[in-house]
């Protein structure tokens, strides 16, 4: 069953098991005692550390394992933010981070703190200008991913930190999902990364926290990783995640051109496979194995089911797939469609013609769900003077979409269509149709129940 997922989480690499396995045997003692067991531990842990630091590009004694890259991501952003409180609690975000970052500065912004959150283009990237704008005399950390999660954008990551840097500004880079094919470039303070993203076990972070960063961790702290992880390490799983991330690197740049060339394939064909689809995310500046689209019509989580009768695993950014009926933050902010939207991440050493089976398949699974939802109840229409109303209250995604393609054709050039609908994702998905389709959209206001999208029929 082709696995298409793989930044949820990598099938866990051939070397990470032979060195789990390895490890089981030597690495269960305490590092921390100096008799031959905890020597014997201490040996695997320190090589480990030694492995990481050099994938990352740091010093051994700047890295710390922690139990994962979610709480390498809190306890950078904590620790970080407390070591500089003198100067000041404002923090900057990119407003496509990853959940964990954004929960951080939630927090932090219920204790008192402030935040300024940068917006990106509809490529998904920020622009560092932005983030220039956005420093203030009582900035105390700014944060930035290396890629996205959901769409594999790349972001400036280089040019963001020579800008904090010029402010002295320290700058945590997330670098989850792109720290398997190379260091990041650029003069980053802080960085976290999370095992289970390259082919290593889950329940391994990276927490980097370069000589000269003021940094003061949070909480109750131990001797252990430098008083930033306390707890007895997982020593077997740090060995396999070290070993893993150097193999997944020693083939990274021959299996990113394979990748790359597959995604480029499927970014082509789809539209042409599949009528109304966006493909999100830059089209250069991205992973070499993300593509994500997003069909008309379609729901999410039962094109999710489809593909998953067909034998692929994928995931989804759409209102669809959450138990909030809430878009993609990430989709949310680049302006783009949501509906029916799929993400395919390939894992290193796909098989071409298992990429291939997916694009055969995917118009039918799509075709399914849109004859499943093409022909609800005919569209609540009325006519309010000159403007056609649609009543999509209570419908959900992608429900108010389809009716108001149903019904412009039924105005005149010029026309205007208010769709009322009280569901979230119509907010972007609306104006998302109206661009794709060349429609004009005249925004929102507001309605006795739900919100009232304003349309006019360009043509």
């Amino acid at each position: 069953m082709p696995y298409f997922d793989a930044a949820s989480g990598a099938p866990l690499h051939p070397v990470a098991r032979q060195a789990l396995l390895a490890s089981l045997d030597e690495g269960w003692a305490d590092p921390a005692r100096l008799y031959r067991e905890g020597r014997r531990a201490r040996v695997l842990l320190d090589a480990a550390r030694e492995a990481a630091a050099e994938a990352v590009g740091c010093r051994p004694d700047e890295l710390a394992f922690t139990s994962s890259g979610t709480r390498a991501v809190h306890t950078g952003i904590a620790g970080a933010l407390a070591g500089r409180r003198r100067i000041g609690r404002h923090l900057i975000v990119s407003a496509v981070e990853h959940s964990s970052v954004l929960h951080s500065a939630e927090l932090h912004e219920a204790d008192g703190g402030s935040v300024t959150e940068v917006t990106v283009d509809r490529g998904g990237a920020v622009d560092p200008v932005a983030y220039g704008d956005a420093l203030r005399a009582d900035t105390a950390l700014a944060c930035l991913q290396s890629a996205n999660h959901e769409v594999g954008t790349e972001q400036p990551v280089a040019a963001v930190a020579e800008v904090c840097r010029e402010a002295g500004v320290p700058l945590l880079v997330d670098a989850a999902q792109s720290l398997g094919w190379g260091p990041v470039d650029g003069g980053w303070s802080l960085l976290t990364a999370s095992a289970h993203k390259w082919g290593g076990p889950s329940g391994v972070g990276l927490l980097v926290v370069r000589k000269g960063v003021r940094f003061a961790a949070q909480g109750p702290v131990d001797e252990r990783e430098s008083g930033r992880a306390p707890g007895f390490e997982n020593i077997p799983a740090i060995v396999a995640a070290a070993a893993s991330l150097r193999a997944v690197r020693a083939a990274a740049a021959e299996e990113a051109v394979r990748l790359r060339e597959l995604t480029e394939r499927i970014r082509a064909r789809v539209p042409q496979l599949v009528p109304d689809v966006e493909v999100v995310g830059d089209p250069v500046r991205r992973l070499p194995g993300v593509v994500t689209f997003s069909c008309l019509y379609v729901d999410g989580e039962a094109l999710l089911h489809e593909l998953d009768r067909e034998g692929f695993s994928v995931s989804s950014g759409s209102s669809c797939t959450s138990s909030t009926l809430t878009p993609s933050h990430v989709l949310r902010a680049m302006g783009v469609l949501s509906e029916g939207n799929v993400r395919v991440s390939l894992p290193p050493g796909v098989a071409e013609e298992d990429v291939e089976r997916f694009l055969a398949v995917l118009p039918g699974a799509v075709t399914a769900v849109r004859e499943k939802l093409g022909a609800p109840v005919a569209s609540p229409v009325a006519r309010e003077e000159d403007v056609l109303v649609v009543d999509s209250l209570g419908k959900r995604c992608p429900i108010p979409v389809i009716e108001l393609a149903k019904v412009i054709g039924d105005v005149p050039v010029g026309g205007l269509v208010r769709v009322l609908s009280d569901d979230e994702a119509a907010r972007l998905d609306i104006p998302a149709w109206c661009e794709m389709r060349s429609q004009e959209y005249l925004g929102e206001e507001p309605a006795e129940q739900g919100t009232a999208y304003l349309i006019r029929r360009a043509s």
